[in-house]
Protein backbone atom coordinates (compact mmCIF):
# COMPACT_ATOMS: atom_id res chain seq x y z
CA UNK A 1 0.00 0.00 0.00
CA UNK A 2 1.22 3.47 -0.75
CA UNK A 3 1.62 6.03 1.70
CA UNK A 4 -1.49 8.50 1.46
CA UNK A 5 -0.29 11.58 1.49
CA UNK A 6 -1.53 15.58 1.90
CA UNK A 7 -4.47 14.19 3.78
CA UNK A 8 -6.71 15.30 6.26
CA UNK A 9 -8.41 13.91 9.48
CA UNK A 10 -10.79 15.30 11.57
CA UNK A 11 -8.70 15.78 14.07
CA UNK A 12 -6.71 18.17 11.60
CA UNK A 13 -9.68 20.47 11.41
CA UNK A 14 -12.34 22.22 13.27
CA UNK A 15 -13.18 20.62 16.43
CA UNK A 16 -16.31 23.07 17.15
CA UNK A 17 -18.65 19.55 17.89
CA UNK A 18 -17.26 18.98 21.52
CA UNK A 19 -19.59 15.44 22.08
CA UNK A 20 -18.35 14.27 19.11
CA UNK A 21 -14.70 14.98 19.85
CA UNK A 22 -15.22 13.25 23.48
CA UNK A 23 -16.74 10.16 21.67
CA UNK A 24 -13.50 9.85 19.47
CA UNK A 25 -11.08 10.48 22.49
CA UNK A 26 -13.28 7.52 24.26
CA UNK A 27 -12.94 5.62 21.17
CA UNK A 28 -9.06 5.42 21.18
CA UNK A 29 -8.61 5.63 25.21
CA UNK A 30 -10.28 1.97 23.92
CA UNK A 31 -8.09 0.61 21.47
CA UNK A 32 -5.21 2.00 23.13
CA UNK A 33 -6.04 -0.36 26.01
CA UNK A 34 -7.47 -3.32 24.52
CA UNK A 35 -5.13 -3.75 21.55
CA UNK A 36 -2.05 -3.23 22.84
CA UNK A 37 -0.97 1.02 22.33
CA UNK A 38 -0.56 1.10 25.68
CA UNK A 39 1.95 -1.97 26.72
CA UNK A 40 3.80 -1.15 23.58
CA UNK A 41 4.78 2.42 24.76
CA UNK A 42 5.54 1.34 28.39
CA UNK A 43 7.86 -1.80 27.18
CA UNK A 44 9.56 0.92 25.20
CA UNK A 45 10.16 3.22 27.83
CA UNK A 46 11.00 0.88 30.05
CA UNK A 47 13.92 -0.31 27.89
CA UNK A 48 15.15 3.53 27.86
CA UNK A 49 15.00 4.19 31.90
CA UNK A 50 13.43 1.45 33.93
CA UNK A 51 16.30 0.00 35.31
CA UNK A 52 18.04 3.34 35.53
CA UNK A 53 15.53 4.64 37.76
CA UNK A 54 15.78 4.04 41.00
CA UNK A 55 12.61 4.19 43.30
CA UNK A 56 14.32 6.29 45.62
CA UNK A 57 15.46 8.87 42.77
CA UNK A 58 13.54 12.44 41.42
CA UNK A 59 10.79 11.38 39.58
CA UNK A 60 11.16 10.38 35.98
CA UNK A 61 10.50 13.10 33.83
CA UNK A 62 8.10 12.85 30.49
CA UNK A 63 6.88 14.51 27.69
CA UNK A 64 4.07 12.90 25.97
CA UNK A 65 3.79 14.74 22.58
CA UNK A 66 0.31 15.08 20.83
CA UNK A 67 -1.13 13.60 24.04
CA UNK A 68 -5.00 13.62 22.74
CA UNK A 69 -7.25 12.23 25.29
CA UNK A 70 -3.96 11.74 28.01
CA UNK A 71 -5.34 8.43 28.07
CA UNK A 72 -1.62 6.66 27.90
CA UNK A 73 0.04 9.31 30.41
CA UNK A 74 -2.81 8.60 32.63
CA UNK A 75 -1.95 4.45 31.98
CA UNK A 76 2.08 5.14 32.47
CA UNK A 77 1.49 7.07 35.97
CA UNK A 78 -0.56 3.58 37.29
CA UNK A 79 1.62 1.62 35.70
CA UNK A 80 4.89 3.19 37.69
CA UNK A 81 3.39 3.56 40.50
CA UNK A 82 2.03 -0.19 40.98
CA UNK A 83 6.14 -0.94 40.68
CA UNK A 84 6.79 1.57 43.34
CA UNK A 85 8.58 4.02 40.70
CA UNK A 86 7.91 7.96 40.27
CA UNK A 87 6.94 9.58 37.17
CA UNK A 88 6.31 12.85 36.46
CA UNK A 89 4.77 13.76 32.96
CA UNK A 90 4.06 16.84 31.10
CA UNK A 91 0.98 15.82 28.14
CA UNK A 92 1.05 18.25 25.30
CA UNK A 93 -1.07 18.97 22.48
CA UNK A 94 -0.96 22.23 19.62
CA UNK A 95 -4.54 21.90 19.91
CA UNK A 96 -6.40 23.93 23.31
CA UNK A 97 -9.50 21.95 22.24
CA UNK A 98 -8.39 18.30 22.86
CA UNK A 99 -6.92 19.11 26.09
CA UNK A 100 -10.17 20.53 27.10
CA UNK A 101 -11.81 17.42 25.80
CA UNK A 102 -9.42 15.19 27.69
CA UNK A 103 -10.08 17.12 31.14
CA UNK A 104 -13.37 16.87 30.84
CA UNK A 105 -13.27 12.81 29.80
CA UNK A 106 -11.01 12.02 32.70
CA UNK A 107 -12.16 14.38 35.42
CA UNK A 108 -9.03 12.31 37.57
CA UNK A 109 -6.20 15.18 35.69
CA UNK A 110 -7.52 17.87 37.84
CA UNK A 111 -6.15 15.75 41.00
CA UNK A 112 -3.27 13.87 39.35
CA UNK A 113 -0.25 15.76 40.71
CA UNK A 114 2.23 14.21 38.60
CA UNK A 115 0.18 15.07 35.24
CA UNK A 116 -0.04 18.42 33.83
CA UNK A 117 -1.54 19.68 29.93
CA UNK A 118 0.05 22.58 28.13
CA UNK A 119 -0.89 23.18 25.07
CA UNK A 120 2.29 22.94 22.69
CA UNK A 121 3.59 22.04 18.68
CA UNK A 122 5.54 18.69 18.78
CA UNK A 123 7.77 20.62 16.15
CA UNK A 124 9.20 23.33 18.27
CA UNK A 125 8.30 22.98 21.56
CA UNK A 126 8.98 25.38 24.18
CA UNK A 127 11.23 23.61 26.85
CA UNK A 128 15.01 23.78 27.04
CA UNK A 129 17.82 20.85 25.62
CA UNK A 130 17.22 17.93 28.33
CA UNK A 131 14.36 18.98 29.58
CA UNK A 132 13.10 15.65 30.33
CA UNK A 133 14.14 12.30 31.09
CA UNK A 134 12.49 10.43 27.59
CA UNK A 135 10.20 12.33 24.84
CA UNK A 136 6.92 10.10 23.81
CA UNK A 137 4.92 10.52 21.12
CA UNK A 138 1.58 7.54 20.21
CA UNK A 139 -0.44 8.36 16.69
CA UNK A 140 1.08 11.66 16.25
CA UNK A 141 3.79 10.27 13.59
CA UNK A 142 0.95 9.40 10.66
CA UNK A 143 -0.42 13.17 10.68
CA UNK A 144 2.85 14.42 9.41
CA UNK A 145 4.75 14.65 5.70
CA UNK A 146 8.30 13.25 5.98
CA UNK A 147 9.88 16.79 6.43
CA UNK A 148 8.12 17.80 9.84
CA UNK A 149 8.21 14.11 10.67
CA UNK A 150 12.04 14.63 10.30
CA UNK A 151 11.73 17.41 12.69
CA UNK A 152 9.34 16.43 15.43
CA UNK A 153 11.52 13.79 16.23
CA UNK A 154 14.89 15.82 16.13
CA UNK A 155 12.73 18.40 18.84
CA UNK A 156 11.88 15.29 20.88
CA UNK A 157 16.09 14.06 20.60
CA UNK A 158 16.45 17.64 22.00
CA UNK A 159 14.12 17.77 24.93
CA UNK A 160 14.48 14.05 26.13
CA UNK A 161 17.53 13.67 27.15
CA UNK A 162 17.94 10.35 27.34
CA UNK A 163 15.88 8.74 24.46
CA UNK A 164 12.51 9.08 22.27
CA UNK A 165 9.68 6.71 22.16
CA UNK A 166 7.48 6.51 19.21
CA UNK A 167 4.62 4.00 18.55
CA UNK A 168 2.33 4.08 15.83
CA UNK A 169 0.26 2.37 13.38
CA UNK A 170 1.54 0.51 10.54
CA UNK A 171 0.56 0.85 7.09
CA UNK A 172 -1.22 -1.96 4.98
CA UNK A 173 -4.24 -3.36 3.25
CA UNK A 174 -4.72 -5.83 6.72
CA UNK A 175 -4.33 -3.43 8.89
CA UNK A 176 -6.74 -0.99 6.70
CA UNK A 177 -9.57 -3.80 6.48
CA UNK A 178 -9.35 -4.91 10.21
CA UNK A 179 -9.52 -1.03 11.38
CA UNK A 180 -12.26 -0.73 9.00
CA UNK A 181 -14.14 -3.93 10.43
CA UNK A 182 -12.95 -3.22 14.27
CA UNK A 183 -14.06 0.46 14.03
CA UNK A 184 -17.48 -0.29 12.64
CA UNK A 185 -18.08 -2.78 15.33
CA UNK A 186 -17.44 -0.78 18.40
CA UNK A 187 -18.10 2.91 17.28
CA UNK A 188 -21.07 5.26 15.42
CA UNK A 189 -18.70 7.93 16.24
CA UNK A 190 -18.05 9.81 13.04
CA UNK A 191 -14.46 11.25 13.33
CA UNK A 192 -13.38 7.25 14.54
CA UNK A 193 -14.87 5.84 11.66
CA UNK A 194 -13.42 8.42 8.64
CA UNK A 195 -9.98 8.73 11.07
CA UNK A 196 -9.24 5.22 11.84
CA UNK A 197 -8.83 3.73 8.13
CA UNK A 198 -7.28 7.18 7.02
CA UNK A 199 -4.90 6.80 9.18
CA UNK A 200 -3.85 3.83 8.37
CA UNK A 201 -3.25 4.80 5.20
CA UNK A 202 -1.30 8.01 6.12
CA UNK A 203 1.04 5.79 7.98
CA UNK A 204 4.93 5.02 8.03
CA UNK A 205 6.22 1.03 8.22
CA UNK A 206 8.08 0.49 10.95
CA UNK A 207 11.03 0.57 8.14
CA UNK A 208 10.33 3.78 6.94
CA UNK A 209 9.97 5.34 10.47
CA UNK A 210 13.36 3.41 10.95
CA UNK A 211 14.62 5.79 8.03
CA UNK A 212 12.75 8.89 9.65
CA UNK A 213 14.74 8.39 12.91
CA UNK A 214 18.25 7.39 11.57
CA UNK A 215 17.80 11.16 10.01
CA UNK A 216 17.25 12.69 12.56
CA UNK A 217 20.61 11.42 14.15
CA UNK A 218 18.88 8.62 16.51
CA UNK A 219 19.79 4.94 16.47
CA UNK A 220 17.25 2.39 17.22
CA UNK A 221 17.87 0.34 20.69
CA UNK A 222 14.04 -0.97 20.97
CA UNK A 223 11.34 -2.33 18.74
CA UNK A 224 8.34 -4.12 19.36
CA UNK A 225 5.47 -4.87 16.86
CA UNK A 226 1.70 -5.41 18.34
CA UNK A 227 0.54 -8.93 18.72
CA UNK A 228 -1.74 -8.11 15.21
CA UNK A 229 0.90 -6.68 13.67
CA UNK A 230 -1.19 -3.22 13.44
CA UNK A 231 1.10 -0.92 15.11
CA UNK A 232 4.88 -0.92 16.89
CA UNK A 233 6.77 1.30 18.44
CA UNK A 234 10.50 1.92 18.77
CA UNK A 235 13.14 3.48 21.29
CA UNK A 236 15.91 5.19 19.97
CA UNK A 237 18.97 7.50 21.39
CA UNK A 238 20.96 9.88 19.83
CA UNK A 239 23.75 8.96 17.83
CA UNK A 240 26.46 9.77 20.00
CA UNK A 241 24.82 8.89 23.69
CA UNK A 242 25.50 5.44 24.93
CA UNK A 243 22.13 3.24 26.36
CA UNK A 244 23.05 3.38 30.57
CA UNK A 245 21.87 -0.37 30.45
CA UNK A 246 20.22 -2.41 28.96
CA UNK A 247 17.06 -3.43 30.93
CA UNK A 248 15.09 -6.61 30.04
CA UNK A 249 11.19 -5.84 29.56
CA UNK A 250 9.31 -9.41 31.38
CA UNK A 251 5.44 -9.10 30.64
CA UNK A 252 3.38 -11.84 31.54
CA UNK A 253 6.38 -14.27 32.50
CA UNK A 254 7.95 -14.03 29.07
CA UNK A 255 11.52 -11.79 28.94
CA UNK A 256 12.73 -9.39 25.96
CA UNK A 257 15.59 -7.58 25.00
CA UNK A 258 15.63 -4.18 24.38
CA UNK A 259 16.55 -4.84 20.80
CA UNK A 260 13.44 -7.24 20.39
CA UNK A 261 12.43 -7.52 16.67
CA UNK A 262 16.02 -5.96 15.60
CA UNK A 263 17.23 -7.32 12.62
CA UNK A 264 20.67 -8.97 12.60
Amino acid sequence: MKRLAAAHEHLDGPLTDEDVLAGNLRDLRRLNRFLGGVSLSRHAIDALVLEQHLPDEPPMRLIDVGTGGADIPLALLEAWGKRGRRLSVTAVDSRPEVLGAASVLHPAIANEADLRLEVADGRQLPFADGAFDVAHASLVLHHLEPGDAALLVREMSRVGRKGVVINDLSRGWLTWLGAWLILHLITRNRFTLDDGPLSVRRAYTIAEARQLVAQAGLRVVHQEVGFAGHRWAIAAVAEDRQPEGEAGVRESGVAASPTRGLPS
